[in-house]
């Protein structure tokens, strides 16, 4: 077992349970730690403070535990079953309502380097690090001891996720289980298909579940625009809610048609009306934003892809954050609500609310925040590890 020890004063941050350890903080490595392996990690006076998976670059070590659990037999499981627990008291709560959900997220359940996504017996999983893709197997296997039979498939999602230059034999395929292209889940009552094989992330935006169901509040009677629709969560949500018209707008044409297949889906389990209107566009967002009327919608929604994936592109997006929120805040109409989001990590809360605060500026019209977003509670923050919130959300009421 290879053992990394740190220099002096940098085991402060471990000891506040934070699960990443930097380069610059290691003093040396003792043994031969590759790609992916478990290293037991010790300060400088010797004391053990956890083990984690090595990696090479910025972050050196992802922390697994702060004590032995990582090396006893059952840690996957019971990692899985302590998410699994609390999702079904905080998310689920004994409804059948809701058959998807986020199992595991990452640094929010100590488990640094992996995602997974769970649709109706159907578990999806992206490794982030070389060390969670090199454990797949196992943690497929306690997949399967947590959710006994209800399981059906695991389906492995990483070639896009895991680090290219670990010499990684990427692949996307079934770990275990039939296979199930797709899969009709249930949200909240509303039916969505989902592709995992072939749809962005997992195949879902599961994030945005609740501030969906704030959207669907707000659209009784409504004309809405749904910017960046992807598969359309937003718009049955709207369409359920009441909205007389929703136009979605996405440049991905297998999105729209997914989309068109979900409002199909909710029309004929008679979730939305025959009468409410709902169209289609297969277009840039930013481009038909610009070139709608202003006071067409009463109710816009922003919710574009993360525009800085890393902190040196963070300018640059926050200058598209501008732009983009400047059009929908200029084109909606009087009293109406611009719900904007941003899932960028490197953008933080303040960087996006003063972005959208210039937006608002340049377009000269009074506007209030009346809510302010953030993930649910299948994407967890640690405490420990403030990193971990990435979707912010505003509301904003436009006079």
């Amino acid at each position: 077992m290879s053992k990394i020890y740190l220099k002096r004063g940098r085991e402060d941050s471990l000891k506040r349970f934070h699960p990443w350890i930097f380069s610059g903080a290691i003093h040396e490595t003792e043994g031969n730690p590759q790609e992916g392996d478990v290293c037991e990690v010790i300060s400088s006076d010797g004391e053990y403070l956890g083990a984690g998976h090595f990696q090479r670059g910025s972050i050196a070590v992802r922390m697994l535990c702060f004590d032995h659990s990582v090396f006893e037999g059952n840690f996957w499981k019971n990692k899985l079953t302590a998410a699994l627990k609390m999702r079904e008291k905080e998310v689920l709560k004994g409804t059948s309502e809701t058959n998807a959900y986020r199992l595991i997220h990452g640094e929010g359940d100590m488990l640094p380097g992996l995602i997974i996504d769970y649709y109706d017996g159907v578990a999806v999983m992206q490794a982030h690090s070389a060390g969670m893709f090199h454990s797949r197997e196992s943690i497929s296997n306690a997949l399967r001891d947590v959710y006994g039979s209800s399981l059906r498939a695991v389906y492995d999602k990483s070639s896009s996720t895991a680090p290219f230059k670990a010499g990684l034999n990427l692949g996307d395929g079934y770990i275990w289980g039939e296979s199930l292209a797709k899969s009709i889940i249930k949200e909240n009552g509303h039916l969505f298909m989902i592709d995992w094989e072939g749809g962005q992330k997992t195949g879902f935006f599961l994030d945005q579940r609740v501030n969906r169901m704030l959207v669907k509040s707000h659209s009784e009677g409504k004309r809405v625009l749904n910017l960046f629709s992807y598969t359309g969560g937003f718009s049955i949500y709207s369409l359920a809610g009441g909205a007389q018209l929703v136009d979605s707008v996405d440049s991905s044409k297998p999105a729209i048609e997914m989309l068109e297949k979900n409002v199909a889906l909710n029309r004929e389990a008679s979730l939305i009306s025959a009468g409410q209107v709902h169209n289609s566009f297969c277009t840039d967002a930013i481009e038909f934003l610009r070139q709608s009327q202003r006071d067409q919608y009463d109710l816009i929604i922003v919710d574009p892809p993360a525009f800085a994936k890393h902190r040196d592109s963070l300018q640059n997006a926050l200058r598209a954050y501008q732009r983009l929120n400047f059009e929908a805040i200029s084109k909606v109409s009087p009293g109406g609500v611009v719900f904007t989001y941003s899932c960028s990590q490197v953008v933080d809360r303040k960087s996006f609310t003063e972005a959208v605060f210039s937006a608002a500026a340049r377009s000269g019209r009074e506007v209030r925040i009346i809510g302010r977003l953030s993930q649910p509670a299948d994407h967890p923050v640690s405490i420990y590890h403030p990193e971990g919130e990435y979707l912010k959300g505003l509301v904003l009421y436009v006079e």
